[in-house]
């Protein structure tokens, strides 16, 4: 349910499908405009919103003028209340060995991200990466971000937030760091679940009520298999606003039937290391193959966290397939009202590369409180 509108603007930096935007809307801000560089992302974001934003500018960001950009909104420098940012993370990820280096073009997209606070200098922001960032050169990008943010004025403050410690039915650890100009110190709001709070919220709790499928399924459009009084309360919210008897984005990756004889021998919980080696001699170094390779998800806990979810091969619970971008969409907290477009494949990475909404929305209303 969204939040009144108390005339707080914000802007969003690589937005992505819109998972950042949409935690913010939901507790009440206005995204004036957002920048993505992806089409199909760019699709899905503006898809979603119905005129609800005014612009999404399809554009490299380093190729935005942002003084230019406010006069276009009829704004000046200073007047919008948060800048929200999640560059691209490949590069600080330590789930890549080989793409973690200082020459991943991708590690520099912080800089574009500093260039707009100085362009726009907002009451807030808000800057978003895994939590290998932190690690990343012995700390040093945290330390040039907080010495640039410091020298324009902002009071920032960071941490690693755990997703299923705010209600999502997954283990996402990233990191937030938040900073003001109102010479406010930030606290992130407390967990809601895990350690004697709420239970957390499973994969059962998040995709139990969807149809079962096979593996390959390309029907975009199916029914639910639950409804009524079987659903968890997070199912309810998922499918609040969207008042129909079937949901969207169903597909699944086709795969091969050696890789299927495989998912067959993993059970709840296991991963590759549960495959006998004569099913694996296409990986010849399985020094590379980290836990969350052909993982299968278990009904009773939170999911692991999903990134390429196509590329990991994580499995359904009890279905020997992956997982479609809808069920994959629960995970991250989208509601079934939001719609994924493109290809199967961009669907995925859109998904994978979202910021969960729920979450966002709880840091979102803290934020907010700070600034009514």
């Amino acid at each position: 349910m969204r939040e009144k509108n108390l005339n707080l603007r914000a802007v969003d930096l690589f937005a992505g499908a819109g998972g950042l935007s949409l935690g913010f809307e939901n507790a009440g801000f206005e995204v004036i405009f957002a920048v993505e560089n992806d089409i199909c992302s760019a699709e899905t974001y503006r898809m979603n919103r119905n005129g609800r934003n005014r612009e999404v500018i399809l554009s490299d960001i380093s190729q935005i003028n942002f003084t230019d950009t406010l006069k276009k909104f009829r704004l000046k420098r200073g007047e919008i209340d948060i800048l929200l940012g999640g560059p691209p993370c490949q590069g600080f990820s330590t789930s890549n060995m080989k793409t973690r280096t200082a020459d991943n073009p991708k590690n520099h997209l912080f800089k574009e991200f500093l260039r707009a606070v100085k362009e726009i200098y907002p009451k807030w922001i808000l800057f978003e990466n895994v939590s290998g960032i932190a690690s990343f050169e012995k700390g040093k990008v945290i330390e040039i971000i907080n010495s640039e943010l410091s020298d324009l004025g902002y009071l920032c403050t960071w941490d690693i937030i755990n997703s299923a410690d705010y209600g999502v039915p997954q283990v996402r650890k990233r990191f937030f760091l938040i900073g003001s100009r109102m010479v406010v110190k930030f606290q992130f709001p407390p967990p809601s679940c895990g350690d004697g709070k709420k239970p957390y919220t499973t994969v059962h709790n998040a995709v139990s009520d969807l149809t079962l499928l096979e593996n390959g399924n390309n029907i975009d459009s199916l029914p639910y298999r639950h409804t009524g009084s079987k659903l968890s309360e997070y199912q309810k919210e998922m499918r609040k606003d969207w008042n129909n008897n079937y949901c969207l984005n169903n597909c699944v990756t086709k795969n091969s039937d050696l890789i299927v004889s495989r998912y067959k021998l993993i059970p709840p919980g296991g991963n590759w290391q549960d495959i006998p080696a004569c099913l694996m001699k296409n990986y010849k170094n399985k020094s590379n193959c980290h836990g969350g390779i052909y993982k299968r998800l278990k009904w009773e806990e939170p999911s692991i966290v999903i990134s390429n979810f196509r590329k990991n091969m994580l499995i359904h619970p009890e279905q020997d397939r992956g997982l479609s971008v809808r069920e994959a969409a629960r995970l991250q907290s989208f509601p079934d009202w939001y719609i994924f477009y493109g290809g199967l494949s961009s669907q995925q990475q859109q998904v994978a590369d979202a910021v969960p909404p729920q979450l966002t929305s709880k840091i979102a209303l803290s934020i907010k409180e700070k600034l009514s």
